[in-house]
């Protein structure tokens, strides 16, 4: 089938969507596909249209569906979408998701925040990491804590670094955070946080290949989000092996499990700080936190995310079968 997979994210963009739009182009062209990524739909025709963002590609989406009304239509539905837009902006937002001939998710509890209506269209992708290369070795000295994404609000970005501050003299924990400061604020409060406190380090945006080389010498990761839609983050983690410490929002639970023992209270540092002594302190619970995401690290391989999203065509083909006989 001819594909056109529609982001906002520009080519060369580290964004997430692009991340993800550029991937599944590659997984789909190795199912037989022909995919065209475009940041904006030109009314061109074709067999399959995917748009990730329900809100943000609106207007694309509604456009495709005038153009093109008997073509399936799949919208992602990213993390803004889910706990942000459908609340700000309901109309665009349950527009786009009602227009779909299937909604993907990213993480495995998205059906429990959702209009029940638009369930029956749900299938959950969980997006795919590579293996993590890289020599690197763990620093013995210090007790080094990866934070990576780009520094916004929705990250929370720096509570692990507020954590940090409250630890007992003996720590030898670390914060190192690599990520792109999405605003002047944010580049400040992240220089000034560095200043202040010796226990945190911000690196900026880096490449892959360092980050890579990152998660190879840290203990754990932390992800301290207070939205997410299910980060890609999270499945390298699980592939490196590498303890994941989350805050405990659906994004996270939806992709760890309801169990998972690595969770700490949204937003709360002083919460963070215990479970990040402990996972210092204890090399029990490190290996729990070690063994569970070993284990997790198979839900995150590309041959399941592909056969996921082929499962989601499939679904949105039916659909557009039902409706034009």
């Amino acid at each position: 089938m001819k594909i056109i997979l529609n982001t906002p994210a520009l080519p060369g963009s580290r964004a997430g969507n692009r991340a993800t739009a550029d991937r599944w182009c590659r997984l789909l062209e190795q199912a037989g596909h022909r995919v065209f990524v475009v940041t904006e739909y030109n009314n061109e025709p074709c067999d399959l249209y995917i748009a990730l963002h329900a809100w943000r590609s609106h207007e694309a989406v509604l456009r495709f569906r005038d153009h093109n009304p008997e073509t399936p239509i799949i919208v992602v539905l990213t993390g803004t979408d889910i706990y942000d837009h459908q609340y700000r902006y309901p109309e665009q937002t349950l527009h786009s998701m009602a227009l779909a001939d299937c909604l993907v998710g990213l993480h495995h509890r998205v059906g429990r925040d959702i209009p029940e209506r638009f369930v029956p269209k749900l299938v959950t992708v969980l997006q795919s990491a590579d293996r993590p290369g890289g020599n690197a070795g763990v620093d013995t000295r210090h007790f080094d804590v990866c934070v990576i994404g780009h520094l916004r609000e929705e990250k929370d970005p720096l509570r692990a670094a507020i954590a940090a501050r409250t630890l007992p003299p003996g720590s030898t924990i670390r914060v190192l955070n690599a990520g792109k400061a999405h605003s002047h604020d944010w580049a400040r409060r992240a220089i000034a946080e560095q200043e202040a406190n010796p226990r945190f380090q911000w690196l900026g945006e880096i490449d892959r290949p360092s980050t890579h080389q990152l998660m190879n010498r840290c203990r754990a990761m932390v992800i301290s989000s207070v939205m997410e839609g299910g980060a890609n983050v999270v499945s390298e983690a699980c592939r490196a092996g590498l303890p994941v410490i989350a805050s405990d929002i659906s994004g996270n639970i939806g992709l760890l499990g309801e169990d998972y023992p690595g969770y700490f209270r949204v937003g709360d540092e002083a919460d963070l700080a215990k479970v990040l002594l402990w996972a210092e302190q204890s090399p029990e619970y490190l290996g729990e936190l070690t063994d569970r995401v070993t284990e997790l690290a198979s839900c995150f391989v590309p041959e399941a995310e592909q056969a996921a999203l082929l499962t989601a065509i499939e679904k949105a083909r039916a659909k557009g079968d039902r409706l034009n006989p």
